[in-house]
């Protein structure tokens, strides 16, 4: 493919746009304005859109993105289906088709968006029916919001989907190698190069946070550099210290490849925003934005995670318990980049997390606490416990853990240890909770694991 150019629906197109340009404007602008700009920062889906991506079951997979974060120039290279390209009003896609005979649609708004969505489930290669079901995964769906129609049409129709037939042209691009990385992405010594250069250039991957930036905000780095095609930064392996993963894996490409490999990382993932989020958002990305407030932070910490950092002077491995400085600051360098995150062997035998937000899914933290604990003839002989949302950064609850360790594991000791919980962090009052709030959650959550755990 000649450079500066996509393939849309099939056909290729020049990629022309100006700097900042997002992805959903630049669609919109070659005539494909069923993708439409409802939130402007990847939570209600009506921007949704396919990529084609390195998949996991087979060389290529049609992966949904919110085009509303994504740049126009990461689709240097790339192949793009929107909703117009999976079927016309004549010969409608089986997506397409469910979606009308069952009403689910009504003004049209969010539908383009959860075409596309349901489009994604509906390739997804793994897909098989059990007991009755086609298979469809509902939480596909989980961000795509509708105003109107209501939800129970369009599950009617998710769920009433067959599977792709033989003479379906995407199913059969599944098969076919993914499209290569954008130029500027093909070797982690010409990003480092460049980072050395450029000192104040913008590290980017998924763009979850950056583009919501750019479109709320105004924000125009002048210079972004994009990493999560890197090859480097996409690794995953295991060795008998440590499971190692690249920074540029997604949350969806973690939770698939990793397989329940990690059971405290299978509990929160599915809890991480939305699919679609989860196809673009990576592990280096979460981290090196040091929210205080993010998911995986918490988890990572009570797993006694290091954070592997990379510069053209080589490899240097932080714990993550001394990788947050302050609120979104961090010991990275000028130059230096998150490579990879590494969890050390053996895993806890007990871990959870407990998520305390507004809404079950697709929501933002007012409390995040991972645990990870040995419990020894009923002693706890270990206890690692990460909190999010009570501090400027991700903690660990220290206190907490020496009041449990050592201690047996009773109703007289997590009481006592529960109180100490309550008082970890320096929590304060927003809008999403109050401090007093959040502290409570805090000791409840040493509660609840209790009962889980006894039970």
């Amino acid at each position: 493919m000649e450079p500066d150019t996509v393939i849309v629906n099939g056909a290729p197109r020049p990629l022309a746009a100006a700097a900042h340009t997002t992805a959903l404007d630049w669609l919109r602008g070659q005539g494909l304005t069923g993708a439409k700009e409802g939130c402007a920062e990847g939570e209600c889906g009506a921007c949704t859109v396919l990529l084609a991506r390195p998949g996991a079951d087979t060389p290529t997979e049609w992966t949904a993105l919110n085009s509303c974060l994504l740049p126009a120039a990461a689709l240097d290279g790339q192949e793009v289906v929107t909703a117009e390209g999976l079927g016309s009003p004549e010969a409608l896609h089986p997506v397409q088709h469910e979606m009308a005979v069952r009403g689910g649609s009504q003004c049209g708004y969010c539908t383009p968006g959860f075409v596309c969505s349901m489009a994604a489930e509906y390739y997804r290669p793994d897909r098989v029916q059990l007991n009755g079901s086609n298979g469809f995964d509902e939480h596909a769906l989980s961000g795509n919001l509708c105003r109107c129609t209501g939800y129970r049409p369009i599950l009617d129709a998710a769920r009433a989907l067959g599977h792709p037939g033989l003479d379906d042209s995407l199913a059969a691009r599944r098969h076919q190698p993914p499209p290569p990385p954008p130029r500027a992405q093909r070797g982690l010594q010409e990003v480092l190069r460049l980072l050395a250069d450029e000192p104040d250039a913008l590290v980017t991957a998924g763009c979850t946070d950056t583009g919501v930036e750019a479109n709320l905000r105004g924000a125009r780095p002048a210079l972004l550099v994009p990493v999560d095609r890197v090859p480097e930064l996409r690794e995953l392996r295991a060795t008998p210290e440590y499971v190692e993963v690249g920074a540029a894996l997604t949350l969806s490409e973690i939770e698939r490849r990793l397989g329940g490999a990690v059971p405290l990382l299978e509990q929160v993932l599915p809890q991480f925003a939305s699919r679609p989020i989860r196809n673009a958002a990576t592990i280096g990305g979460n981290l090196a934005t040091a929210s205080p407030i993010g998911d995986l932070a918490p988890a990572l910490l009570a797993l006694d995670a290091t954070v592997v950092l990379v510069s053209l002077d080589g490899d240097r491995e932080v714990p993550l318990t001394a990788y947050f400085t302050g609120y979104r600051q961090t010991v990275r360098r000028p130059g230096e980049l998150v490579r990879a995150v590494r969890i050390p062997l053996p895993l806890a035998r007990t871990t959870a997390f407990h998520k305390i937000a507004k809404r079950r899914f697709d929501d933002i933290s007012s409390v995040a606490v991972g645990f990870a604990l040995d419990i020894e003839d009923g002693v706890v002989a270990r206890a690692a416990i990460g909190l999010g949302g009570v501090a400027a950064t991700p903690v660990r609850a220290t206190a907490t853990e020496a009041a449990l360790t050592g201690q047996p594991w009773t109703d007289e000791t997590v009481r006592a240890a529960a109180a100490v919980l309550a008082t970890e962090g320096t929590p304060m009052d927003d809008h999403r909770a109050s401090a007093a709030y959040r502290s409570a959650m805090l000791g409840q959550s040493l509660h609840r694991l209790h009962a889980e755990v006894v039970a």
